[in-house]
């Protein structure tokens, strides 16, 4: 008799095809790590909008932001390849932060995650809507 399980799993096709389910999971997980934090989405949609943004502007468009945890966020996502600093030599020094190639690369990608959000059943969407990451991090642990 044939064995008809290896004609109905999804196989995915290309360079990721290599991957066992765990080590995917893995990778997801530590890009995920990448994205955490209260400001950094909120900061790398920012950095979308235009090709360069001052260190002012950023903190202006993001309210409730403090200037120590702006600079933090930045530096993380510096570390993490998604943003670059340029600090230019005048008095007084201007610095300037843009996305990277590889951070550029993320914007398709949230938008994706924004169209599959908002296909979500009615009754999901309130859950997304009032999610509440401390509540989940206490249930979880």
């Amino acid at each position: 008799m044939a064995r008809t399980d290896n004609k109905v799993r999804y196989e995915p096709k290309g360079k990721y095809e290599t991957y066992a389910p765990h080590e995917a999971a893995r990778e997801v997980q530590n890009i995920i790590r990448v994205l955490e934090g209260r400001w950094k989405i909120s900061i790398l949609f920012q950095l979308f909008q235009k090709e360069t943004h001052r260190f002012s502007e950023i903190e202006r468009s993001i309210p409730g932001i403090s200037q120590k945890m702006l600079a933090q966020q930045l530096r993380q996502l510096e570390s993490a390849g998604l943003v670059a600093r340029f600090v230019h030599a005048e008095v007084p020094p201007r610095v300037e932060y843009r996305l990277t190639d590889w951070g550029q690369m993320l914007c398709p990608v949230v938008d994706k995650l924004l169209i599959w959000a908002a296909a979500a059943p009615e009754e999901v969407r309130g859950c997304l809507t009032n999610f509440d990451v401390r509540s989940s991090t206490r249930d979880a642990g």
